[in-house]
């Protein structure tokens, strides 16, 4: 069963997912079957719908379900900035591959799960519905999973860009130097005395102001990578102000 010939024009921000024969026209000619959702047919050219805003057909909005039953023309636009995500607290939970994006995002004090280990795709996205968090990762077939809750793709492969990306996109409440980098556990003050059996010799005569993981119990201190740290943090800040 044939259905309508429809043109799908994809703004610019979304051709990076496209063939690389229609990228540069960021359109594509397509012989709808009749039965198919528009959701569905722009997912088969490779969007994932975590990066689609919204869908217009000849100047009227349509949502993914919508079945195409005439001729016309589809503009596939973005997800707009900064993205809302309703039902719960912006939390998000990251794949395997990263682990730099999730330590410095949990160093601005952002609620982010992370999986060390790759437990695979079924496994992120249950949990991702389980625990109402955006799931973030460059995996095109993981977004597309139908059991995810909410996710979005990470475009860059550079840690700086990946975090700027994510920040401007969601605009998450920062709170830095909250949460433990290595477990995402909320941080406490501690006294030199509760996390003796964690510092040696040097340490314990060159610090005397401590935090402490309430969940994993590792103690952090002002040490040497502290500058690193702090240009981290004070960059996401600045780029949040201007």
């Amino acid at each position: 069963m044939n259905g309508p010939e429809i043109d799908v024009e994809f703004a610019p921000e979304l051709r990076v997912f496209l063939p690389n024969g229609r990228r540069q026209e960021g359109a594509a000619r397509i012989t709808t079957d009749g039965v198919s959702t528009l959701g569905h047919v722009v997912e088969s050219l490779g969007v994932p719908l975590t990066e689609v805003g919204t869908l217009v057909v000849d100047g009227r909005e349509v949502p993914v379900s919508h079945i195409p039953v005439s001729a016309g023309t589809v503009s596939v636009r973005p997800v707009a900035r900064p993205q809302r995500v309703p039902g719960a607290p912006l939390r998000f939970l990251l794949d395997v591959h990263l682990g730099t994006l999730a330590r410095r995002m949990r160093l601005l004090g952002v609620d982010t799960a992370y999986e060390s280990t790759d437990i695979g795709d079924p496994a992120l996205a249950a949990r991702s519905a389980a625990e109402r968090r955006v799931l973030l990762s460059r995996d095109r077939g993981l977004l597309r999973r139908r059991e995810l809750w909410a996710g979005a793709y990470v475009y860059s492969t550079r840690p700086d860009d990946q975090l700027r990306d994510i920040l401007d996109r969601f605009r998450p409440e920062l709170r830095p130097w909250t949460r433990c980098t290595a477990c995402n556990g909320l941080l406490k003050e501690a006294t030199k005395e509760e996390v003796a059996d964690q510092l040696e010799g040097g340490t314990q005569r060159s610090y005397d102001v401590f935090a402490q993981c309430t969940e994993c119990k590792r103690a952090y201190w002002k040490g040497a990578h502290h500058e690193q740290l702090v240009a981290i943090v004070e960059r996401a800040l600045a780029d949040y102000a201007s």
